[in-house]
């Protein structure tokens, strides 16, 4: 099934979006009146509530436990009686549970082959065959006991003549979190150690520290010696790994790292940027702060992005497990393999049980200003964001933070939640991000350059500032989805060679590292 056409933006009238002939809901483009007539193509609607805009109106009768379609799925069931013209939202939808065909392979077709030359971007050339789009050096902290040393490492390079002494060094930057002692090993232990072990080794770092305390859980020598981190590719950069205990204290780890720095500086800053393929790309897509545009602009013109990369070789990947919930279906019937697809389901399987620990489910979102904007279930969300992955067979499925090896499209088991979810795919090896974002979330990623597409052109222009390129065009009838498609494929191409996406430009992107925390702390 297609979540919305690549060529047109489908359309009832110039007040209502329609995604799908079997739709009983459309969404309103503007804020409607009571008393508003909108012509449909068998006849008039007239609205018999105030609907907002980027909300659901109902265009049929819908019976109390009826079905509400949108995108041709169902997105919820009507609490009670909804006659034409009504507001649908949180007040009369609920959500109940739905079976799933996943049919597992069964649309599962290759893109539209390659024509010409594989295109290219200027990148880093890394060891082991991978390009870096960002040359950076990080001091990463084993445990939380040593991440103000880390901080205090690279505030030294901040207020340091860095750039006029190492220009092509884009910083130093300091991964700290709040885990790496005091819970189970068995649970979050082996998942932060790969965030860390992936960080370490992304393409975009050029060099970096590794900082322990000394009798945390997640010992530093262990780390080195479980991912070889002390094992060298030609070319590639020594590390330094210290510990604050044995080093002697807290002044003299801070001054042993900025030496350790030091030394590395002039090789790293050596680093040339070369013509590397398209295929060394590794995407990393996510939306947050979404609306009910974002399934109809955004995400789907990113998924004619993504489609681009796939074919030209590359990986782009996509997370959020809990924001697939209720269209991986979608996903599972066009998977390469049927493994692929039980795996994801599977993935789909241990949140529902992982919540109801909890007390929770899987189901609880949106968020508030997901509502606000239009967004009334998960069903309904789940549905836009699936759209960001375009139309490219389902390849492979990661865990969180497992090294990303396959090319084309990838799903990487993620939380909802913005910093976390990036945290993993980036610490996988995505070296660019696209983040889409409908409400106005200013999301940056160090080590990965993050580009924000605005679902709709208000709040592009009230945010203009932090926003690299406005989708609501598609909304507002001057773009079609493969147009601002074209865009967001050729602005990854140009940041990844080197352009300051407005989250660099603002100094985004050093306090959004924020790995997956699993388990009980002890």
């Amino acid at each position: 099934m297609l979540i919305v056409a690549p060529e047109s933006m489908p359309n009832a009238s110039t007040d209502l979006i329609i995604l799908d002939p079997q739709d009983n809901v459309a969404t309103v483009r503007r804020t409607l009146k009571s008393g508003t007539s909108v012509s449909l193509d068998d006849g008039l609607v007239e609205l018999s509530q105030t609907v907002p805009g980027g909300h659901k109106v109902a265009l049929k009768p819908v019976a109390s436990g009826g079905e509400l379609i949108k995108y041709g799925q169902i997105i919820g069931f009507a609490k009670s009686n909804i006659e034409p013209g009504e507001w649908v939202h949180t007040h009369n939808v609920e959500l109940r549970e739905v079976g799933r065909d996943y049919g597992f392979c069964e649309n599962t077709t290759e893109l539209p082959a390659l024509e010409g030359d594989q295109d290219t971007f200027c990148g880093y050339a890394r060891p082991g065959g991978q390009a870096g789009t960002r040359n950076y050096i990080g001091v990463i902290s084993s445990v939380n006991c040593s991440a103000s040393v880390a901080r205090y490492v690279a505030d030294h390079f901040r207020s340091s003549d860095l750039k006029g002494d190492f220009p092509k060094v884009d910083g130093v930057v300091a991964f700290t979190h709040k885990g790496g002692c005091s819970y189970d090993p068995n649970h979050g232990h082996e998942v932060l150690q790969r965030v860390i072990a992936g960080m370490a080794r992304h393409p975009n770092i050029g060099g970096y520290v590794l900082v322990g305390l000394g009798c945390e859980v997640n010992q530093v020598p262990s780390l080195v010696e479980k991912y070889h981190l002390d094992r060298l590719q030609e070319g590639e950069q020594a590390p330094a790994f210290l510990t604050i205990q044995q080093t002697g204290g807290v002044r003299k780890t801070v001054e042993s790292a900025v030496k350790a720095v030091e030394k590395m500086l002039p090789s790293v800053n050596a680093q040339q940027r070369t013509r590397q393929p398209v295929s060394k790309l590794t995407l990393a897509m996510n939306c947050g702060g979404s609306d009910a545009n974002s399934g109809i602009s955004a995400n789907p013109a990113l998924g004619v992005a993504s489609d681009e990369l796939v074919r030209q070789g590359a990986a782009s990947v996509f997370g959020e497990t809990t924001e697939i919930y209720g269209a991986e279906h979608l996903l599972t019937r066009r998977a390469v393999t049927r493994e692929v697809g039980e795996k994801l389901v599977s993935r789909i399987r241990w949140w529902e049980e992982h919540t109801a620990m909890f007390g929770s489910t899987i189901d609880n979102n949106p968020s508030p200003g997901n509502k606000d904007g239009g967004l009334t279930t998960i069903f309904e969300k789940s549905l836009g964001a699936v759209a960001k992955a375009g139309q490219a067979p389902l390849s492979a499925v990661y865990g969180y933070a497992e090294p990303i090896e396959a090319r084309g499209l990838c799903f990487m088991d993620t939380p909802g939640n913005d910093p976390v979810s990036m945290t993993g795919l980036v610490s996988g090896g995505c070296n660019v991000g696209v983040f889409t974002t409908g409400r106005g979330s200013v999301y940056g990623c160090k080590p990965s350059p993050c580009i924000k597409i605005a679902t709709n052109t208000p709040m592009y222009n009230w945010m203009e500032e932090d926003m690299d390129i406005n989708a609501g065009t598609i909304l507002d009838g001057t773009e079609t989805i493969a147009e601002v498609g074209r865009r967001i494929y050729d602005k990854i191409l140009a940041v990844a060679g080197g352009e300051k996406t407005k989250s660099e430009l603002a100094g985004m992107g050093d306090e959004e590292f924020a790995p997956w925390m699993l388990g009980p702390t002890l």
